[in-house]
């Protein structure tokens, strides 16, 4: 119970100042980006791998496993911006949320000692 309470105090604490939550316009686009390009390195590596087993001579079947080693790197690349937009907002959540109770801390130590010289 008391972490649904924090939980919503947070969000009425943001409300308050009028802060964006959302994320950043380039972290949507680098998820979409890294999305796009981990489908089409999957997809690209599986129609490698399809050509390279009607191929007889190996010079051949070795460029087709360059092009496959490719699409895995595209793959991996994609994946990677994914992670990073992904992180990125839950860091910027975490980063207004340390902000957050920071403040009201500043704030219950300014009170104290208000309360103290008086």
């Amino acid at each position: 119970m008391l972490t649904e309470e924090r939980r919503e105090q947070f969000k009425t604490d943001v409300a308050g100042m009028k802060l964006k939550t959302d994320q950043s316009a380039g972290d949507g686009r680098s998820r979409i980006l890294g999305v796009v390009l981990m489908v089409v390195g999957v997809a690209g590596g599986f129609v490698s791998y399809v050509n390279s087993l009607s191929q007889d001579d190996l010079r051949n079947v070795g460029s087709f496993q360059v092009l496959a080693t490719a699409f895995v790197a595209l793959t991996v690349l994609g994946a990677a911006l994914y992670l990073a937009g992904a992180v990125a907002r839950v860091l910027r959540l975490w980063l207004l949320r340390q902000l957050l109770e920071g403040q009201s801390q500043v704030d219950q130590i300014t009170a104290a000692l208000e309360n103290r010289q008086i």
